[in-house]
């Protein structure tokens, strides 16, 4: 599945690498973008030129299910919720 970014009218990035439908998208204060998708990731990417910086996944990394909703604090702190009903902060 694909972000695409529009302004003016014109596609100015493509955001490509979830495998499942994406559900969610926020872009903190310092314009990183986050996604977040039922393929059980959040990837973390650039908003100046759509650089893929990091895949947030697993147990481990605390989305066992699909990602349902992001929130970005001021201090660039992020927050998911998830379909198995609890929410991180990374």
């Amino acid at each position: 599945c694909t972000v695409r970014v529009w302004r003016g009218g014109n596609e100015i990035l493509t955001l490509s690498g979830h495998t499942g439908m994406i559900m969610t998208l926020v872009v903190g204060p310092d314009g990183i973008v986050y996604s977040g998708s039922l393929d059980k990731t959040i990837r973390v990417w650039s908003g100046e030129d759509g650089a893929h910086i990091r895949t947030l996944s697993g147990p481990r990394m605390g989305v066992s299910m699909g990602v349902s909703c992001l929130a970005v604090e001021l201090n660039n702190k992020l927050y998911s919720g998830s379909y198995d009903n609890t929410i991180r902060v990374w």
